[in-house]
């Protein structure tokens, strides 16, 4: 089997395109690809983002702001875009830190609300850690639990 998986290019909803790219390019320091109503799209290195409009999305309201999380390279990278974004004008949420979840993060928004986390995972670098293992109590639980049979009524039989 393969496991070479593409990135995922998530869809972002605004109330306008053109606004939101234009954001986007001067903010974030994202190019501004292509689109000025319904859809378009900006992206930064590998990244893509499509941006959409409520008349595209076929909705009256922009609904539930999104969430994207940016995976950077190190805590470096992490404060640099940071200082860069900030520099920029860019709506910053929160500041770098870093989490007892072993993620070194920053919360930025766009013109809409949606959120951008960058973070960095610094677990694999942690002594008494090294890296996120494979397998753990708590997830074998789960997976055991999530393949429990069912009862003829639907219901879990343990």
């Amino acid at each position: 089997m393969n496991d070479s998986f593409p990135s995922a290019a998530p869809e972002i909803p605004v109330s306008d395109v053109a606004k939101a790219a234009s954001y986007y390019e001067k903010c974030l320091g994202f190019h501004w690809d292509w689109g000025t109503k319904g859809l378009g799209q900006v992206s930064r290195g590998g990244c893509r983002i499509f941006l959409t409009d409520n008349e595209f999305r076929g909705r009256a309201d922009i609904g539930t702001p999104v969430t994207v999380w940016i995976n950077l390279n190190s805590k470096d990278a992490v404060d640099a875009l940071y200082e860069t974004w900030s520099s920029s004008g860019a709506r910053i949420a929160d500041e770098p830190e870093s989490k007892p979840w072993h993620l070194h993060e920053f919360t930025a928004t766009d013109l809409d609300g949606n959120l951008f986390r960058v973070f960095y995972d610094f677990a694999w670098e942690l002594p008494d850690r090294g890296g996120r293992p494979e397998s753990d109590p708590e997830r074998e639980e789960a997976r055991a639990r999530l393949t429990a049979p069912t009862s003829n009524d639907g219901n879990r039989s343990d």
